[in-house]
């Protein structure tokens, strides 16, 4: 018989690690209605270079703080129909990247939005979330606290 993974409990509000994309600490929400995941992005568009087609965006945007101006590029995206906050629906281009969150990478998908009047730069949806944790919403910023408890053992 397969061994269960155990779950992680994560509260509604924490922060997340983008390796690839060099961000940490990101603030997210956790939201178990959205079903994808959603990263802030600015300056989002479609360029092609030697033929191919390529996704450019920047991570956040000018008014936020961890805003650092890097161009990321890259060739693996899907656009995808996504019902919005406001139940609307909307195309927006996917991509999978690596996160980090209670030492564990995970491979996920993201939606790149403008969440610029959000107060989350970064959403957590379902299928993040799924077979990995369990939601606790009395609890808040479970991870940072893992990641300073690991930072003090060193």
């Amino acid at each position: 018989m397969a061994k269960k993974r155990e779950k992680i409990v994560i509260g509604t509000v924490d922060i997340i690690d983008f390796g690839i994309l060099e961000l940490e600490d990101v603030p997210c929400k956790i939201d178990t209605g959205a079903q994808t995941s959603s990263l802030h992005c600015s300056k989002i568009r479609i360029i092609e270079r030697d033929g191919k087609e390529y996704l450019s965006f920047r991570v956040l945007d000018p008014s936020h703080e961890m805003y650092s101006k890097k161009k990321f590029l890259t060739d693996e995206f899907k656009e995808r129909k996504i019902r919005n906050s406001f139940g609307n629906y909307e195309y927006r281009y996917v991509i999978r990247t690596q996160v980090v969150l209670f030492g564990k990478k995970i491979k996920a998908e993201f939606t790149l939005a403008d969440r610029g009047r959000m107060r989350y730069p970064v959403l957590i949806g379902k299928k993040l979330l799924n077979k990995r944790f369990i939601v606790d919403v009395s609890q808040r910023n479970l991870n940072a606290r893992y990641k300073k408890a690991r930072t003090q053992e060193k």
